[in-house]
């Protein structure tokens, strides 16, 4: 199995493009905010809200997108978070309390693209295999996603403005929320009838317990980049900052690519416990404080353990999702990401960007992981399927 052959089924290219577009301004509009805003405190406030505010839209309009269809929820987010940005563009940061206003509108309001693909790729891949690579293919394009939006960010600001930088992030909302719209395979109404009751896929326990692991497993990534930037200023490489991040997104690419080409020999109902397990290893080798070379080196195992891990939680996670809750479910698996991501940031920043704090983020979430292996839990990994 390769991503070419989950891309030569149909309509696959227009999904994955249009998500990756719409999803550009998540790593765009953080840093655009960043350079607009009359200083540093101000904008990390409103980066930082931007961030976290999707958390709270998309499960909300994941659960809009499993009763009335995908394509209503995903068109008006796009519109009305991409005119946000455009008035964001228009008035820029200096006024805090407009720019406040505008800022959560934006994130609350994202299009639910990634609960969207992941939800239809159970109705168009043709079997179980095909779904768990594309599944892989889109954990590990949400990496490019997060490398590619600061440097296209950073490259509209050099050449016209940061405002320039919002008004582009705002465009591509509206334009990738549109195109995924348009695909065939969009256009049907509900794809399963909804089973579950107000609680939705926060029923199961097991599901309760795999968010939980989530937000851990964000807390690793949050805590690394206050942690490079701690390793920077103590090392006297101001490389460092950025290049710590920049390794482990990178690697993520890597790890995708050999995950789907080969699947671990170990049973299936062990495969994220242990993919946990290993991530959590990875770490150690950073916590000793080494060179700085030594240290980018070393963040390339759990970087490539990354991918895979998010992958497994995915599929388990859509398993668990009661029938009719899917796209829901997956906005409630980047609730946990983002909290776990601003947990992670506020915690390294208090312990002086300490490098033992991913690693007790990444053991953290092995632990919980393994409790869903119990009897008692009757946890299944997954293959893919509901």
């Amino acid at each position: 199995m390769t991503f070419s052959s989950v891309l030569r089924q149909r309509g696959c290219i227009l999904l994955s493009t249009a998500a990756v577009i719409g999803r550009l301004p998540l790593g765009m509009v953080p840093v655009a905010i960043l350079l607009d805003a009359p200083s540093l405190a101000v904008g990390g406030v409103l980066a930082a809200l931007y961030s976290i505010t999707p958390g709270v839209g998309q499960p909300a309009l994941g659960r809009l997108a499993d009763r009335r269809g995908i394509r209503r929820p995903v068109v008006a987010g796009g519109v009305i978070a991409g005119t946000a940005l455009a008035l964001l563009a228009l008035t820029g940061s200096s006024s805090a309390a407009p720019a406040l206003m505008l800022i959560v509108v934006a994130g609350g309001a994202c299009p639910p693209l990634e609960g969207g693909i992941r939800t239809l790729w159970q109705h168009i891949m043709p079997d179980a295999a095909h779904v768990r690579a594309a599944c892989t293919l889109d954990s590990t394009l949400q990496e490019v996603v997060y490398v590619l939006g600061p440097l296209l960010a950073i490259s509209v600001s050099v050449l016209a403005s940061p405002r320039a930088a919002l008004a582009t992030a705002g465009a591509l909302t509206l334009l990738g929320s549109c195109a995924f719209a348009a695909a065939p395979a969009c256009r049907r109404g509900p794809l399963t009838p909804r089973t579950s009751d107000w609680l939705g896929p926060l029923r199961p326990a097991a599901m309760r317990i795999l968010l939980l692991a989530l937000a851990f497993l964000g807390g690793t990534v949050g805590a690394l980049d206050v942690a490079a930037v701690a390793a920077a200023a103590r090392h006297g490489n101001g490389w460092l900052a950025g290049a710590l991040p920049a390794a482990f997104a990178l690697a993520g690419l890597a790890g995708g690519v050999l995950f789907v080409r080969y699947r671990p020999r170990i049973p299936r109902q062990l495969e994220l416990p242990v993919t946990a397990g290993a991530f959590a290893v990875a770490w150690l080798p950073l916590v000793v404080d080494a060179g700085a070379l030594t240290m980018v080196l070393a963040v390339l195992m759990p970087g490539m353990l990354f991918v895979p891990l998010l992958t497994l939680a995915s599929l388990a996670l859509t398993d668990l999702a009661p029938q009719g809750t899917g796209t829901e479910a997956v906005g409630w698996l980047s609730t946990a990401i983002r909290v776990g991501l601003a947990a992670g940031t506020a915690l390294a920043g208090h312990s002086a960007g300490n490098l033992g704090i991913p690693f007790a983020a990444a053991a953290a979430c092995a632990l919980v992981l393994a409790l869903l292996c119990l009897p008692a839990v009757r946890f299944r990994a997954g293959d893919g399927r509901p």
